[in-house]
């Protein structure tokens, strides 16, 4: 059973999502909200940069944001995007040039350092399905593993003959009935179209420009939208009008989801929710066995490293260490969640002599990856025995 815990300070939110009083994912939104990933905007082309095959694109924040060629041609396959283009063909200046009005999506948030990332190639979420305009590809969650219910879902999307969209079935739309599925494309496409048509009406009316297309929502609406039509039961809040607008919600999208409301300064003492928030804090994080793990985020990477620590097993060494390194995996799963880590992961795995005892451990990471909704790719062991992987932060 999952629920959503909204806790509501005068510092901003702290959202939490809970399985069976377990915490396996943190969010945190700043009294000013100023996330930019996944709004879209009509920005206005202020540099062209044609040795790095880049644009800069005023889109209304402090820093132009940074738009690249490769984020600018359409989405050749959901899967490699278009990393196995020969982009060297194409020329950044025969796309765009300076003043030019664009739509553009926010794909990564803004640093200290750099404005954000954005990208022509649209992502429209609904509650089953995501609408690529200008691509042409039917793709079903990794999640979705019955190769039977995979070949149903793309023959509701083909009997629709669409043009110049391209689909994502998301895992929800398992449970869906053609009618839903359908009826979630049809608005993700007029909202397309409405997003076109406002944006031509501002270019026609001279008005302001960079302007904002679409507010893709708060944190805790996006959640609804993610996990509304699975296993979502319950959201608990504590302040009265972040209720209201939870409920409204929930009553404009039809979610069958529990809302209660807790007046009280911190409910985050639910389910000792605070002690196991205290350990998201920590470098070093034991295991059972009592082997221990450390995470350490660097601007390139984040390296985790697995040590036996005081555990010294009963059986072989070989027995001793894969042990820890399987639980181990299954902690290290759980961290990517929590702490939300995107980027590239480097695992140091204690050394394993056995090639099928690395199998294991890559394996048990696929299965634990399976919980998590953040897209993840994983490479595997390297020949200097570090094991690789990426994933997407949410």
């Amino acid at each position: 059973m999952k629920e959503i815990i909204v806790n509501v300070s005068k510092n901003g939110k702290t959202i939490l999502v809970v399985e069976d009083t377990e915490l396996i994912e943190k969010y945190d939104e700043g009294e000013k909200l100023d996330k930019l990933e996944g709004n879209i905007y009509l920005g206005k082309v202020t540099d062209v940069l044609p040795g790095m095959q880049a644009a800069f694109v005023d889109i209304g924040d402090e820093k132009n944001a940074f738009l690249h060629i490769k984020d600018l041609l359409p989405k050749m396959s959901n899967e490699t995007g278009n990393k196995n283009e020969d982009l060297s063909k194409y020329n950044i200046k025969d796309y765009v040039k300076v003043g030019m009005p664009i739509i553009v999506e926010v794909k990564k948030d803004k640093t200290d350092k750099k404005g954000a990332k954005v990208s022509t190639n649209l992502n429209l979420a609904g509650k089953f399905t995501v609408v690529i305009p200008n691509s042409e590809f039917i793709t079903i969650s990794q999640k979705i593993e019955d190769v039977s219910k995979e070949e149903e879902l793309k023959q509701i999307v083909k009997s629709m003959s669409l043009k110049n969209y391209g689909i994502i079935l998301r895992t929800s739309a398992i449970n869906a009935t053609e009618e839903q599925i359908v009826e979630d494309i049809k608005a993700l496409i007029e909202l397309h179209q409405n997003l076109n048509k406002q944006a031509n009406e501002i270019v026609k009316s001279k008005k302001e420009i960079p302007s904002l297309l679409f507010y893709k929502g708060d944190t805790v609406s996006r959640l609804l939208l993610d996990l509304g039509n699975q296993d979502l039961n319950k959201i608990i809040v504590n302040d009265k009008k972040t209720f209201e607008i939870i409920n409204d919600d929930i009553q404009s999208n039809n979610f069958n989801v529990e809302l209660q409301l807790i007046e009280k300064e911190n409910i985050l003492d639910l389910y000792e929710l605070d002690k196991q928030l205290e350990k998201i804090e920590n470098r070093k994080i034991w295991l059972k066995c009592g082997g221990f793990i450390t995470i350490d985020k660097t601007e390139a990477l984040t390296a985790i490293d697995v040590n036996t620590g005081k555990f010294i097993g009963k059986e072989s060494i070989e027995q001793t260490v894969l042990k820890v390194n399987l639980e181990a995996t299954e902690e290290i799963a759980k961290q990517l969640r929590l702490r939300n880590i995107g980027g590239i992961v480097v695992v140091d795995y204690i050394d394993m002599d056995n090639k099928e005892d690395e199998e294991s451990v890559k394996k048990l990471m696929l299965e634990c990856l399976k919980q998590d909704r953040a897209k993840t790719q994983v490479i595997g062991f390297t020949k200097l025995h570090l094991f690789e992987m990426t994933r997407k932060q949410i």
